[in-house]
């Protein structure tokens, strides 16, 4: 059979495995994983052409650290010395007058001077599906809706700055994350599972010379042009700029940029070689080479059981490679033009329980912020003196996601349409905090 016959006769299953085995070829993931099966399902009504224009701003990009399951405020970034919620984790000193950490974060203490601890963040949500998803999206989970999440809204009013990469980049992450929401599909976060693998499947496979993959690429379309005329639908279209993309990505100079094993063994080992650090890397490369949102995932910190033993565990990776990036932000001159977030769901209870751990507790827990115009050495908010309640300046989710936006230029007060036609804006009521910024 022809490709013409398989596009008469094929049903809906076998085109499309058809379509993920293309751009499984051409980008290293499949048609689901890039545009999503809601967002492919949907007939969308958003117009993706020019860009929304950004007000004045510093910041040209994003690097958010997410660190998921709710990392401890009170034994990283809110410690309080002396008070029985501190547990055994000691106070640490840092470059920025008045600002501690908990004594898990010796190199990044030496960079405090360039970062905001926001130690006021309070939420509604306690559990983690709901929680991380008001986190990435500044609205509530839903059964009706998906929300876009915030690299996508970045994408959507910014742009890409580099027309042959991705604008949006998710690095140890997966489908489980909202990304694109009801926005078109090419919104949706570029996945990379892992950042010393880098970009799978972006060369030509072996014994497909250039000549024969066009000749592939002319048969697709022939089959595309007719499946394409009997269903005129603008999630149709997204598959076929899908692939128009791939191929540009493949051709381009620009896919160094996923390469860390170009940077040097010194450079890799001040991030540390994990995955966490090659991620720091990683997103370091992409947003130097024009990627505006890049998302680096560390999972492991629901710290039920055993929280001071776990965070031992955990918190060497954070601690060397955000250190690093922010050091080498610096040097490059790109830290005032790159936002610097590292953010988790919730914070864990002032408490610790009897099998010393701590539980979910949104009520009160820190986030950071650095470079893009954010003043560093500095403490947003404040917490009582046992870390149980927001005593000062508190923000909600809204209100830090409001001010990521405004390091960016995202004009607050733009409206998009859902298919369903209700207004949304990019941190729905969220105000953002202008006095951290320099």
């Amino acid at each position: 059979m022809n490709l013409r016959d398989l596009a008469r006769t094929a049903d809906p299953e076998t085109r499309r495995a058809f379509l993920n085995r293309v751009a499984r070829t051409a980008l290293g993931v499949g048609a689901t994983a890039l545009f999503g099966p809601a967002a492919v399902a949907r007939a969308l009504t958003q117009d993706p052409a020019a860009p929304i224009p950004l007000g004045r701003a510093t910041a040209k990009n994003v690097i958010y650290l997410f660190l998921r399951g709710g990392m401890s405020q009170i034994d990283t970034f809110d410690p309080k010395p002396g008070k029985s919620t501190q547990g055994p984790v000691e106070p640490l000193r840092t470059r920025a007058d008045g600002v501690l950490l908990g004594q898990y974060f010796p190199q990044l203490a030496q960079q405090m001077d360039k970062v905001c601890v926001v130690s006021s963040m309070n939420s509604n949500q306690g559990a983690h599906p709901q929680a991380q998803y008001l986190m990435r999206t500044s609205y509530e989970l839903r059964g009706t809706i998906q929300h876009p999440s915030l690299g996508a809204w970045c994408l959507r009013l910014g742009g890409r700055r580099n027309p042959t990469l991705p604008g949006h980049v998710l690095i140890g992450g997966g489908a489980d994350l909202p990304s694109a929401g009801f926005f078109p599909p090419e919104f949706q976060a570029l996945p990379i599972g892992s950042a010393a693998d880098g970009l799978q499947n972006a060369q030509l496979p072996r014994g497909v010379d250039d000549s024969r993959f066009r000749r592939r690429l002319q048969r697709l379309a022939e089959l595309d042009a007719e499946f394409a005329a009997r269903h005129p639908q603008r999630d149709v279209a997204a598959y076929q700029r899908a692939y128009d993309d791939a191929i540009r990505l493949m051709r381009s100079s620009d896919l160094v940029a996923f390469d860390v094993d170009l940077e040097t063994p010194a450079m890799k080992s001040a991030y540390g070689e994990t995955p966490f650090g090659s991620g720091c890397l990683l997103a370091r490369r992409l947003v130097e080479h024009g990627v505006r949102y890049v998302e680096v995932l560390h999972d492991g910190w629901d710290t039920h059981t055993d929280n001071f033993d776990r965070l031992a565990d955990l918190t060497p990776a954070i601690d060397q490679g955000l250190a690093a990036l922010l050091a080498d932000l610096d040097a490059r001159g790109l830290l005032q033009e790159t936002l610097v977030v590292l953010a988790t769901e919730f914070g864990r209870t002032p408490d610790i329980d009897q099998d010393q751990g701590r539980n979910h507790y949104p009520k009160a827990f820190s986030c950071l912020l650095a470079g893009g115009g954010v003043r560093g050495g500095q403490r947003y908010g404040r917490t009582d003196d046992e870390g149980r309640e927001v005593v000062a300046d508190p923000v909600g989710i809204q209100d830090f996601n409001a001010t990521i936006a405004h390091a960016v230029g995202l004009p607050l007060d733009h409206v998009e349409t859902s298919p369903g036609g209700r207004p949304f804006k990019v941190a729905d009521k969220g105000e953002p905090i202008t006095s951290i910024f320099a």
